[in-house]
């Protein structure tokens, strides 16, 4: 994995700025704990940290090759196939890393060589008077910059970006708009003046300015094949993709929940390797939440080695871990204690091993959400997970003030988003208006509600040094499913038909017929009852950083556990990061 930062400056001589490169460069630490670098030029400096996943002694970075210099996080998983290639067209390697290859390949092809990649990852490349910044098609790496007057800064998350003096800590309108919304649009990235390189991207960097170009998006499209056909061709690819991400030098787990996705995932994996895997169980948790069950009958099934991660609700509620939270995750979240309950996991699952597989993304692919299967919701002319009552700001009406309120119109903002995502995607002549919304919303869940997942799953895992890889993002098999017809991908009436009719011979029943279960949070009222009282000080402190912007009273109306959570992070955040208002 690792974690990468820079700047680009063509109005200043960079070798003379190592201090504040290594200042943006030990950022990353906790993204990289196993070895870090800097390479400066005139107008160009690279920083890297590394997490050390193949070849553990080559690999260094950033890796240079004449005037052209690397700094790489994430995983290509052809590697070996593209080493082949260029090996036979008179390259020679020095390592036996991806990164040494991904190198390689932008010398012999140029920017074409984005085409020819699978896996996900984010880099620059420093090329003797000009940058490239390369972001992985489907997001799952982020990417940030900050154009500066001369040139950029860029990171592989904000903190790195905020290490440098030119970029501002501020919070303007837009900004507040983005954190209290439910709608992530790509390329935002809330501190005022920051962006995000989108998924599927690259940004040039020149003297005469920067250049973003779009070299990936999913296609509208008719289906060729039967449901039989597509049984086969969907399996055929996760074996494929499973085998790929097997690829390391270190101990490599399966998160295993008990669900469809991991245990399918599981399943392949166990297939091909001895594979250990992990879930995670709330030991004070009243409620029916049986994943550590089913994830035990999975293991047993397929003969993986298995193990069940504890923690409280106390542990959860820790000052300690809300900060360490929030410094991993650069800004203030709605669902707190599902980030802490990931942190602590990934924590625990680092002590055992340092790559993990994960089913995220498999209810985008294959259809698995709640509001999929609810018509009010799919045609409610927003996104579905807003009208299913999911909206982080639900509650947020009776804490913030109502002309802050008015001023952000949040419901209108979402609803732009929509459509703008929804112009997005072409029409296929002839589709019926049920196939043609539900491609809609699918591209939806694949490129808005996904990428918070992503969001969520980097920064938690990065912050404990753990590598987790999402098979189920792999384009090819996001390519082929987008234009399956709703009909085949729903076709016996139950969520992810198609990902069960390719587990069928791989799970036991139990697991086959079971109905998807969210991600367990925390059940006890005492977690709500204590986020309450934290806010009913913050109400009455009336010198806090969000005082200005919050009600006079603590309302006793309805407060979802998102606008509590929102709330009192945003409070802690605009403290912790120095943030300037400017609304």
């Amino acid at each position: 994995m690792c974690g990468i930062t820079g700047w680009v400056d063509f109005g200043r001589d960079l070798t003379r700025e190592r201090d504040t490169v290594e200042a943006m460069t030990d950022t990353m630490a906790k993204r990289g704990p196993d070895a870090g670098g800097i390479w400066l030029s005139a107008h160009a400096a690279l920083g890297h940290r590394r997490l050390s996943i193949i070849d553990l002694d080559g690999g260094r970075q950033p890796m240079t090759a004449g005037t052209t210099a690397l700094t790489y996080s994430g995983e290509v998983y052809n590697f070996r196939e593209l080493r082949t290639e260029l090996t036979a067209r008179g390259h020679r390697f020095d390592t036996r890393s991806d990164t040494e290859v991904v190198l390689r390949a932008y010398l012999e092809w140029g920017d074409a060589f984005v085409d020819r990649l699978n896996g996900m990852y984010a880099f620059a490349i420093w090329d003797g008077d000009e940058l490239l910044l390369v972001r992985d098609r489907m997001g799952v790496k982020p990417l940030f910059y900050y154009p500066t007057p001369d040139g950029v800064l860029f990171g592989s998350e904000p903190k790195a970006i905020l290490a440098n003096p030119l970029a501002e800590r501020v919070l303007d309108t837009d900004g507040l708009r983005d954190l209290l919304s439910v709608a992530k649009n790509p390329g935002h990235a809330v501190f005022r003046g920051m962006r995000e390189l989108p998924p599927g991207h690259t940004l040039r960097v020149r003297r005469d300015g920067l250049d973003l170009r779009k070299y990936w998006s999913l296609q509208a499209g008719e289906h060729p094949d039967d449901l039989t056909t597509t049984v086969a061709r969907v399996r055929e690819l996760l074996e494929d993709t499973v085998t790929r991400q097997l690829v390391a030098d270190v101990p490599l787990c399966t998160l295993l929940s008990g669900g469809l996705d991991s245990s399918t995932l599981t399943a392949l994996a166990a297939g091909t390797s001895d594979v250990r895997s992990y879930s995670v169980k709330v030991t004070d948790q009243p409620g029916d939440n049986l994943d550590h069950v089913h994830a035990r009958l999975v293991a047993d099934h397929v003969g993986a080695r298995y193990e069940e991660i504890l923690h409280s609700t106390v542990d959860l509620l820790a000052p300690s871990v809300k900060a360490a939270v929030l410094t991993a995750y650069d800004l203030p979240i709605a669902k707190g204690d599902e980030h802490a309950s990931l942190h602590e996991l990934f924590r625990m699952v680092r002590e055992r091993s340092t790559v993990a597989l994960s089913g995220e993304c498999g209810d985008e692919v294959f259809g698995g959400y709640r509001w999929y299967r609810k018509p009010d919701a799919v045609w409610s002319g927003t996104f579905p997970w807003v009208h299913s009552g999911r909206s982080r700001h639900e509650g947020l009406d009776l804490l913030f003030a109502p002309d802050l309120m008015t001023k952000l119109g949040l419901r209108e903002y979402e609803r732009d988003s929509h459509d703008s995502a929804v112009a997005e995607l072409s029409t296929v002549a002839g589709e019926d208006a049920l196939e043609a919304r539900m491609r809609e919303v699918t591209y939806l869940g694949l490129t808005r509600h996904a990428q918070v997942l992503f969001d969520r799953k980097d920064r938690m895992s990065m912050a404990a040094g753990l590598e987790v890889r999402v098979p189920f993002t792999d384009h090819r098999l996001v390519e082929y499913t987008f234009n399956v017809p709703w009909s085949m991908k729903n076709f016996d009436r139950r969520e992810k038909s198609l990902l069960r009719a390719v587990g069928k011979d791989l799970l036991p029943a139990e697991v086959l017929s079971r109905a998807k279960t969210p991600y367990p949070s925390i059940e006890d009222d005492s977690y709500d009852r204590i986020l309450r009282d934290r806010l009913r000080k913050l109400i009455g402190a009336k010198n806090e950083p969000l005082s200005p912007l919050l009600t006079d009273e603590f309302p006793e109306g309805r407060l979802t556990r998102p606008a509590l959570e929102t709330t009192l992070q945003l409070n802690d955040w605009l403290k912790a990061y120095r943030v300037r208002l400017v609304l």
